[in-house]
């Protein structure tokens, strides 16, 4: 129906919306994949069943002593229920302690850090806080997957930049001249994971150094998400946004968190560290949106960075070797084309054409090898020859896993 305020055309807006929010193919969502329709004959591969699309806590198991440390926080009651919405203050100051040595940026645990239930909430806390009706926000194609579906939910104006991924290793490939464009045509915010997900490339100092640059000269503000800048392989540098010379930090939002490096993405738990006035705008957002991130949860974060002697030097040593067979046997196959992972867990290989859908050959996947994947149009428009793995993985499942995937692929080609 429609009143004189023009109710159909408001209904008809927020369909719009939550019309761009499908969840069926997003990661750990695959029992929501209908199969009815494949239109291709299944014979089943025998193998173990891999799901790719999230990592296994079972095979790289989560930091030591997390349920004794989950435990004393249990033990303080309502102390530990009932923080600040920001997160509790000893851990905040845990936190700021430990995100300075890190990287390297001053940072204070009562205006500058927010505790969040999760990285993912603390994306869309950041979204929340600098992106009104109309407003355009310059994301990666390809990067996370929640990217532009944040954009739309805020009712922003979603202008995607470039990564050209295959053109340079040295670099990650974002065309900063596109950048610059983006920023020229009145873009407000430009959000971005770095590494990379899904491709797992580093954005190099030059890259940063010039992001950095280009936000100053338009007064753009930069969420930048850091969440597998812990894990780097070959002996990589990393280069944090925040610190760089000439900066802003009051126009700079870094999102950071201990699920997936360290394997505690169950415990829904993230941190936000920079503008102490986005920040603030952020605890606003919580404090009607979750109120806080898990009371007892938080007292996880004290075992974050302090982890055994070893235990991140192993963590990394293992999945790096997960990521060369991986492409070692991505290489191998006829027609595939893969850029090896530099930090991180994830791969986003590009397969020849086949004669079947992106969408029906996941779901095909699923049925006839047991693997689950996550689409490449999930990343941005134009992957539909692409899928993302994540390699956190028992490393011979893993394999035999990418070997099943090559085999179907190769009888589904054109």
């Amino acid at each position: 129906m429609q009143n004189k305020k023009g109710s159909v055309i408001e209904m008809s807006s927020i369909e719009d919306k939550f019309s761009k929010l499908g969840a069926e193919f997003a990661p750990g969502q695959e029992v929501r994949q209908s199969i009815d329709e494949i239109s291709f004959d299944i014979d089943k591969i025998p193998g173990t069943p891999v799901d790719f699309s999230h990592g296994d806590i079972d095979a790289h198991e989560p930091i030591p002593g997390v349920q004794e440390t989950f435990n004393e926080g249990f033990e303080l009651g309502g102390q530990q229920a009932y923080t600040e919405y920001r997160g509790s203050l000893d851990i905040r100051e845990d936190l700021t302690s430990k995100l300075t040595d890190f990287t390297g940026w001053k940072m204070e645990a009562d205006s500058n850090l927010l505790i969040t239930p999760g990285t993912q909430g603390a994306l869309f806390l950041a979204m929340g806080a600098l992106v009104a009706r109309g407003d355009k926000v310059a994301i990666v194609d390809p990067d996370y997957f929640a990217n532009r579906k944040l954009v739309h939910f805020f009712d922003g104006e979603l202008v995607p930049v470039q990564l050209n991924y295959f053109d340079n290793e040295k670099e990650a490939g974002l065309d900063l001249n596109e950048l610059e464009e983006a920023f020229k045509n009145g873009v407000k915010t430009f959000l971005f994971s770095n590494p990379n997900n899904p491709t797992g490339v580093i954005y190099s100092k030059d890259e940063i150094q010039k992001i950095t640059a280009l936000a100053e000269k338009y007064g753009v503000a930069v969420i930048v998400d850091e969440l597998y800048s812990r894990q780097l392989f070959d002996g990589r540098d990393y280069i944090h946004l925040i610190t760089q010379e000439g900066i802003n930090s009051e126009n700079v939002i870094t999102i950071i968190g201990p699920s997936k490096t360290e394997s505690l993405s169950g415990y829904r738990l993230g941190v936000a560290f920079g503008s102490a006035k986005i920040i603030e705008r952020m605890e606003k957002l919580q404090a009607i949106v979750s109120l806080r991130a898990s009371g007892y949860n938080q007292a996880v974060l004290k075992l974050w960075f302090n982890e055994p002697n070893g235990w991140m030097k192993n963590r990394i040593e293992s999945h790096q070797a997960i990521r060369d067979d991986l492409v070692k046997v991505l290489n191998e196959a006829d027609g595939f084309k893969v850029r090896p992972t530099e930090a991180g867990s994830y791969l986003f290989p590009e397969i020849p054409a086949i004669k079947v859908s992106l969408a029906e050959f996941v779901k095909i996947l699923r049925v006839r090898a047991g693997v689950t994947v996550t689409p490449g149009t999930e990343f941005g428009k134009g992957f539909d020859s692409s899928f993302r793995v994540n390699f956190s993985q028992d490393h011979q499942a893993a394999v035999e896993a990418m070997k099943r995937i090559i085999q179907v692929v190769e009888e589904l080609r054109k």
